[in-house]
């Protein structure tokens, strides 16, 4: 009776931690450093269509600096590209895309690292051993050319991004979830939901992977990061999604045969990529002091 008691009580703790968390997020300015620096890009994303901003696609007037007047009487804030395109605007409409694809690739990676984490530590025996010999083949070969093959016998598309993405993150993912999964099953409340004739599926889905979310939260930040970073070097690779969709890798691509007469092209999308990695890794920063502190 106390077992049970104990664990139909889990899920009140568990969401009164959650609230605890957001309200103490405040407590960490690092963590709302980082916060801003992503909700900076995510709302310029959202907001990109409504701003009045030129074409990202448009060939204006080519080799522009920053601040130059444009022949409409407008202003190039940023400059132009070798192309005549507006760099403002391909900045902002190429946010919309990195946001979008490294979103999608990182919980896509996580559906499959966590499901493959949860089975291979609850199951154990032979689905632990198929599982790990599969996650450990995937991590013998090096993340680029992973990336690479999958690209190029694939093609460039962002689905394609997607699936590269999830080879080389899942099995990380399945790791640090076995590992907690592990550590979990012995719990008290575990052996109180198998007493109730709970299905495994139940213990592994309801009891196990909300009650190791907490170092999840903070993997992802990172791991969101990382695919950031990712899609721009695919993107800087020529291997990135296809055009005309503006990208930060392929931007700073275009610069290198200008030289340094260009370096205005190169800095600005590389800043993006900087400040909004940088977010995510200040956020994940902030939520571990969090963590410790509960």
């Amino acid at each position: 009776m106390t077992a049970e008691i104990q664990s139909n009580d889990t899920s009140p703790s568990a969401l009164s931690k959650m609230v605890k968390s957001i309200g103490l997020l405040r407590e960490s300015p690092i963590a709302i450093f980082g916060l801003s620096l992503i909700l900076f890009w995510v709302i310029l994303a959202i907001l990109a269509p409504v701003l009045p901003l030129y074409d990202p696609n448009a060939p204006l007037e080519p080799f522009k600096f920053p601040m130059s007047e444009a022949r409409d009487g407008g202003l190039y804030w940023l400059g132009t590209d070798h192309k005549g395109r507006d760099i403002l605007s391909r900045v902002i409409f190429g946010a919309q895309q990195v946001l979008i694809w490294a979103t999608t690739a990182t919980v896509v990676a996580y559906i499959v690292g966590m499901l493959m984490g949860v089975i291979a530590g609850y199951l154990g025996g032979w689905y632990d051993e198929v599982i790990s010999f599969i996650s450990n083949v995937l991590l013998s070969f090096p993340v680029i050319v992973l990336y690479i093959i999958i690209i190029t016998y694939l093609g460039a598309t962002g689905f394609n991004i997607v699936l590269a993405v999830t080879f080389a993150s899942a099995p990380g993912i399945m790791r640090i979830v076995r590992g907690l999964v592990l550590d979990l099953r012995t719990r008290d409340y575990i052996f109180a939901a198998q007493t109730r004739g709970e299905s495994s599926m139940y213990i592994m889905l309801v009891e196990l992977l909300p009650n190791a979310r907490g170092p999840l939260i903070v993997d992802a930040c990172l791991r969101l990061g990382y695919t950031t970073i990712t899609i721009a070097m695919l993107g800087y690779l020529g291997l990135g999604l296809p055009p005309p969709d503006p990208d930060w890798g392929k931007m700073i691509a275009e610069t290198q045969p200008l030289g340094s007469f260009a370096g205005h092209m190169a800095v600005v999308p590389a800043a993006a990529i900087s400040s909004l990695v940088l977010g995510f890794n200040l956020l994940a920063d902030g939520l571990r002091e969090i963590s410790m502190k509960d």
